[in-house]
């Protein structure tokens, strides 16, 4: 049998029979590779299975507006994402490295950013802080965790400054479109979010237009392998405990190979550059070369203009 990374979800609906369509999206919360689960279409938009208004999926919400209150322990069920934050800032550094600044007045010695799925704040605040960082705008469809994002905020008088960091609590498609480039963003983020949403070709499809020309879409997601589903749900959720039970669906992960064929068919946008990452117990996070074939990776591509 091959791979499950190497199955195109495209493919996998049309060869098998319907009967086991619906089988498979009634199986538990970690099917085995071994078993064949079938994939729902990860980049394609069907009105029969998903809103069209919304990418938000109610039981997602739910799950971490269940873990709100322990967002910023850092001992606690986000240890992981606070372990990992300091790989984001590298990898966006990496980007933004990657292309000779321009002398022009568009391009700014100063970022604004977009953090997609914020969470309680651990990427956005870290963000704010940075000098070259002119304001911040989070966004979260969670009310309970942007609460606990609120608080902690307020508890640094440099974020409290009009501007810097700014939570909304909406998601990508209630946030305003923007009118001129001055109201785009240069760093577009969405960490540890896209293995959560229903239709992540519609969710992508959202962020585009809030990136500046010039600017970078930013993400950090799972590989859909069978060693992704043992690490990820086997093994972080079931043995060892690090991660809430019920936190991730295999069958959302998306590969990294898919993510750049559908960028790849979008007019307007070129570098792309992507890592790959493992967490090592005792050690924390580590760049892995390969690594975004079969578990955690970094994702970044680039509007051209």
């Amino acid at each position: 049998m091959p791979s499950p990374r190497l199955l195109n979800p495209l493919r996998a609906l049309s060869k098998l029979p319907r009967t086991s369509t619906t089988s498979a999206l009634r199986t538990p919360t970690h099917p085995r590779p071994s078993q064949q689960p079938v994939l729902p279409p990860r980049f394609r938009h069907d009105s029969t299975r998903y809103s069209s208004t919304s990418s938000v999926d109610p039981t997602e919400v739910s799950h971490f507006n269940a873990l709100a209150s322990s967002w910023w322990d850092p001992h606690g069920p986000f240890r992981l994402l606070h372990l990992m934050n300091p790989l984001r800032h590298t990898f966006i550094t990496r980007c933004l490295a990657s292309v000779p600044s321009p002398t022009s007045n568009s391009h700014p010695t100063t970022y604004r950013y977009l953090d997609v799925g914020c969470g309680g704040g651990i990427f956005a605040e870290s963000a704010a802080r940075l000098p070259h960082t002119s304001s911040v705008t989070a966004i979260d469809p969670s009310s309970e965790v942007l609460a606990i994002a609120e608080a902690h905020k307020n508890r640094d008088p440099i974020l409290m400054s009009t501007g810097k960091l700014t939570y909304r609590n909406e998601g990508i498609e209630a946030l305003p479109l923007p009118k001129t480039e001055a109201e785009q963003f240069d760093i577009v983020t969405l960490f540890e979010v896209l293995e959560h949403v229903n239709s992540p070709s519609e969710f992508l499809g959202k962020l585009m237009p809030h990136v500046k020309p010039g600017g970078w879409l930013v993400l950090s997601t799972i590989a859909r392998t069978w060693t992704s589903w043992a690490v990820t749900n086997v093994m972080a959720e079931d043995v060892l405990g690090i991660v809430p039970k019920g936190t991730h669906d295999w069958r959302k992960y998306v590969n990294e190979g898919e993510v750049r064929e559908w960028f790849e068919k979008r007019e307007g946008w070129g570098e792309m550059r992507t890592i790959g990452c493992v967490y090592v117990p005792g050690l924390g996070w580590r760049e892995v070369p390969g690594g975004e074939g079969w578990g955690n990776y970094f994702f970044g591509v680039r509007r051209e203009g």
